[in-house]
């Protein structure tokens, strides 16, 4: 399937402009990043670098990598940055990135990892056969290119963004990393909270299937995941290719770190990222912006590459491996793009030590309104219950899987009419109007004190900015999922939002929606269950969200 697709590719790149065409095009990069998911290198013409296309990486195992080289003209030891592809595509797909690189004077290498393009072996997921690979296109860079060893790089998107990481923390070698939409922990990507990531998922291993080679194991582990059979044979699997089980190493290592992440990443939410950057000790940068996963960093190449984030990833190696002290331009190592706006703010450290913790307590609804965000605990010895099944969604939602989200990078927010919201299937908890508005900025964090009526129980929490006329503008969200439920008995159910930075207007609303659903996730085994929200006695339900 993967050759069948591959020739089919090559002979429509056939119909593409000239390569000389191109270069001469205003949309010449928007043209060579197609024809490279074409697996079809276009390169970008200059006097300033040759090109080479035919390179091979031979791997310890006798697996051929593909590959191609940008080597500038001037004589001497160079910088090395090697670009690791994104899941499902190849060596071809930072061929624009690459080609400015070169003109800023260093030896750029991309190649595809085991099982993609036209490389050899099977796909590792960034396993050892990954890592050890990493590690043989560090020496032939090294062996055959003057290339200095002590000025060399890794970057790239989505999959090549937790190759980077991983591969800081396995090979010395590598003095700086650009990480552009990665991932923290592999199985917080595939199960955070125990929630199977339905739609991210399936797509993942239809990719792989269509566009590459895939290990088997693959398809065996995510179908673990999606039905909840043995999800803790595959926590071995995914520990060993999550970054967050390497920070001793990347730290002892002293690799400058750089990351973007997005709040739409519904593939690898920024969370376990962030988690990551806490924990770290070495030069260390993170840009947080609006958008789904990989999408601004890809538009971005294609608008020729003047973005915040890829502009940034040319600093960040420009200091720390060209030496070009001051190259960040002075910015602070947190930069979040408020959601919704064009405002970037600087913080010093995640979680931001500028802000404050506003913590409200959950009230119960009444008959006719909903519950309250009230700051102080609901008292009353008698226990409280509201319940909501699952039977149908509410209004709340994350909306269109992936469209939503790009919507929300072109500033189009995603919103539900909140006088809608179906009382039987969610409940709802108001702050009532915040005169001098709120600016979110972090992790909210939900506790709920929850008695499933059945045997597994979801639940999917969202925060709303709601307006005057009742509308509700999605901060953000996150689901639970409880396997495996005794009836009747409360759990005490915690569970962090994910990461944003959100402002809300003055006179506006903060509400909290609890329904059971979301299209992203995978229902839990039985599709049908209750719960009851239950308040007073010794319970208590809060909601803690960072401000400034």
């Amino acid at each position: 399937m993967k050759k069948t697709l591959l020739s089919l590719c090559a002979a429509g790149a056939l119909c593409l402009p000239t390569a000389q065409a191109q270069a001469d095009s205003a949309l010449a990069p928007a043209l060579t990043l197609v024809a490279g998911i074409l697996n079809v290198g276009v390169f970008p013409k200059s006097d300033r670098y040759t090109t080479d296309d035919d390179i091979v990486v031979v791997a310890n195992d006798g697996t051929e990598l593909a590959a191609n080289i940008f080597v500038p003209n001037q004589p001497g030891l160079k910088p090395a940055v090697i670009f690791i592809n994104s899941w499902a595509l190849n060596e071809y797909e930072y061929l624009t990135e690459a080609a400015r690189f070169a003109e800023e004077g260093y030896v750029v290498l991309s190649y595809s990892t085991r099982g993609f393009g036209t490389s050899g072996g099977l796909i590792d997921t960034a396993g050892p056969q990954d890592m050890a690979d990493l590690s043989k296109v560090i020496d032939y860079l090294i062996a055959n290119y003057e290339v200095d060893p002590q000025r060399i790089g890794t970057a790239g998107i989505s999959y090549g963004a937790g190759m980077s990481l991983l591969g800081a923390a396995h090979d010395p070698r590598i003095r700086a990393v650009a990480s552009l939409s990665g991932w923290g922990s592999l199985q917080d990507a595939l199960y955070a909270d125990q929630t199977p990531r339905l739609v991210w998922g399936e797509l993942l291993t239809l990719s792989s299937g269509l566009l590459g080679n895939p290990d088997p194991i693959i398809e065996e582990q995510w179908n673990k995941v999606l039905s909840g059979t043995d999800v803790e044979s595959v926590y071995p699997w995914t520990d060993l290719r999550s970054p967050l089980n390497y920070v001793e190493q990347i730290n002892a290592n002293g690799t400058a770190i750089y990351m973007a992440q997005n709040y739409g990443d519904n593939l690898f939410q920024p969370n376990s990222v962030l988690r990551l950057f806490g924990q770290l000790d070495v030069p260390k940068h993170i840009d947080l912006q609006a958008g789904t996963h990989a999408f601004p960093e890809i538009i971005g190449m294609i608008g020729g590459g003047n973005t915040k984030v890829l502009n940034n990833m040319h600093r960040w190696f420009a200091e720390h491996l060209k030496g070009e002290t001051g190259a960040m331009n002075g910015q602070a190592p947190v930069q979040m793009k408020t959601k919704l706006t064009s405002n970037w703010e600087g913080f010093s450290d995640f979680p931001l030590p500028e802000a404050r913790t506003q913590t409200w307590h959950l009230h119960p609804r009444s008959l006719f309104s909903n519950g309250k965000l009230d700051d102080s605990p609901y008292q009353n010895r008698r226990v409280t219950e509201t319940r909501i099944n699952s039977l149908l969604d509410s209004v709340a939602s994350t909306q269109v899987p992936i469209v939503a989200e790009l919507l929300e990078q072109a500033d189009v927010p995603v919103t539900a009419p909140m006088t809608l919201l179906l009382r039987n299937h969610s409940v709802a908890f108001d702050s009532g109007r915040l005169s001098s508005g709120m600016k979110i900025r972090g992790i909210p964090q939900l506790s709920m004190a929850v008695e499933p009526q059945h045997s597994n129980l979801q639940l999917v929490a969202y925060l709303y900015d709601v307006n005057a006329l009742g509308i509700g503008t999605l901060i953000t969200h996150a689901p639970v999922t409880l396997p495996h439920t005794t009836a009747g008995k409360t759990e005490q159910v915690n569970l962090d939002l994910v990461a944003v930075s959100y402002d809300i207007k003055p006179g506006n609303r903060l509400m909290l929606v609890v329904d059971t659903q979301d299209l992203l996730y995978a229902k839990p085994a039985k599709s049908y269950f209750a719960a009851d929200f239950r308040f007073g006695g010794n319970l208590t339900s809060t909601l803690s969200v960072p401000v400034l």
